[in-house]
């Protein structure tokens, strides 16, 4: 007799909460749907649940995406860098501890004694009614340069399922991957592991409508924020030998909507902004206004903060980090959260005074593209890049001499400036990412470090 599984699985919600309710509502019916049928069925989110630029998981530090979760039927998830780069390691240790389901993770170990997180487990064997084992495995994008500085040790793809295969998978029929590694990974790993039944993908936001069949593997993936929910379907014969693996998804802008859905939407948008507007910062005499393509107050101000906190002398901002003015009087953590809502952190670059010199034409030459360039990505939540606003710094158009506090730069002197480390990651500023001394100051988010100053130059008393 065959038997049925029915897997169903999210991903890369980024806290798009405007599609929670019709999702939470298709996992519950489906899940009572295919019980009803004697049916096995499992759901498992992909991670980057977790997007702190939502108010509600800001204020909650993503306590509040988790309470959600519970109310799904979610029997595993895994993580996304939004959670494990999004948080520093003591708020990641607790974001988790008041969820009903495990987290599945392989690939990111404590440094001090390279054991597991408290968090997470390395693996899990789901057995169904029928007997079948199924061995599900979670792994993330290892950024090797990034969580070392979160207080993570991350391990490659092919290493740690390497050892979780040889560990594991002689004790289960079916092998599962949850994987935060991106589509082209995924292919790799579907032909280097025939072990591997199902790769469940995530983190690049790929859409596989019918899934994909690479070697032994179905790679299946549903798109970006809620737009879409997966589900696989695996027939097994009275051996437990997999038949046959199918893969569809459900676009949820199909699925019937209640009359309360707006309102329940509207409650976590209110949620947030009501905790983080009762975080009083600082209080401004003027407002500073905000102009994406020009050289306002308010970028220079954030200048001057992001150069303080580096203890740097000079430092580079684009104004279209900057979404909106800060009006005069108090200002709220809300407003921060609003104004700069970016997953970035602010980074040193240590340069010659070449090396320096030839950045500064970089930022020269991309000035005028970048003005009104739709950034995307990399930790930008912005519409536009904006323009180039220095501190300490001066460049001559017509000559193509930088200065450094008004004096000529030293080709073999060595200078320290402040920047953002989103810069190290778009393709626009090679000299940074080729020759520079870049320390990334991980500890604080870039609102947080205006935050500070604001409360330090303008208190509230």
């Amino acid at each position: 007799m065959m038997e049925q599984l029915t897997i169903l699985h999210t991903n890369d919600l980024h806290s798009h909460f405007e599609n929670w309710p019709r999702i939470r509502r298709y996992l519950l019916a489906t899940q009572e749907a295919e019980r009803a049928a004697n049916h096995a069925v499992l759901t498992f989110d992909l991670g980057d649940n977790v997007d702190t630029m939502h108010p509600a998981s800001e204020a909650t530090a993503g306590q509040k995406n988790v309470q959600l979760m519970n109310q799904a039927g979610y029997d595993g998830v895994t993580i996304g860098n939004n959670e494990g780069l999004g948080f520093m390691r003591a708020q990641l240790d607790q974001l988790y501890t008041h969820a009903n389901f495990p987290v599945i993770l392989g690939n990111l170990k404590k440094p001090e004694n390279h054991q597991q997180p408290d968090w997470a487990i390395d693996h899990k064997i789901y057995v169904t009614a029928g007997g079948t084992r199924v061995l599900v495995l979670g792994l993330t994008a290892p950024y090797e340069l990034t969580y070392p500085l979160a207080g993570w040790d991350p391990i490659q793809a092919v290493p740690a399922l390497t050892t979780l295969l040889r560990r594991y998978a002689a004790q289960a029929d079916v092998c599962v991957l949850l994987s935060h590694l991106g589509y082209n990974v995924d292919q790799k790993l579907a032909r280097r592991f025939p072990q591997l039944d199902v790769i469940i993908g995530s983190h690049t936001h790929h859409l596989l409508i019918h899934g994909e069949h690479d070697r032994n593997s179905l790679l299946a993936a549903a798109g970006k924020y809620g737009q879409y929910i997966g589900r696989i379907t695996l027939m097994l014969d009275a051996d437990h030998h997999l038949q046959t693996a199918q893969a569809a998804v459900v676009r949820t802008d199909t699925l019937p909507p209640l009359s309360t859905d707006a309102a329940e939407i509207r409650q976590l948008q209110d949620l947030g902004e009501a905790i983080l507007s009762e975080q009083r910062v600082a209080k401004l005499p003027v407002t500073l206004e905000a102009d994406q393509t020009g050289h306002p107050q308010l970028v220079r101000e954030g200048l001057h903060a992001i150069a303080e906190y580096a203890g740097t002398q000079a430092a580079v901002l684009n104004a279209g980090l900057f979404l909106h003015d800060l009006p005069r009087g108090i200002v709220t953590q809300n407003q921060i959260h609003q104004l700069l809502p970016h997953s970035m952190r602010v980074m040193t670059v240590t340069l010659d005074g070449y090396n320096l010199w030839r950045l500064v034409q970089e930022f020269e030459k991309a000035r005028l593209f970048l003005r009104r360039f739709p950034q995307k990505g990399m930790g930008f939540r912005g519409k536009i890049f904006g323009e180039l606003n220095y501190l300490g710094i001066a460049y001559n158009d017509r000559t193509h001499q930088v200065t450094w506090r008004g004096e000529p730069l030293s080709p073999f002197k060595r200078y320290k400036l402040a920047v953002v480390d989103h810069y190290l990651f778009i393709p626009f500023f090679p000299t940074i990412a080729i020759v520079g001394e870049n320390q990334i100051l991980y500890h604080d988010l870039l609102r947080e470090v205006f935050a500070q100053y604001l409360s330090k130059h303008y208190p509230l008393t």
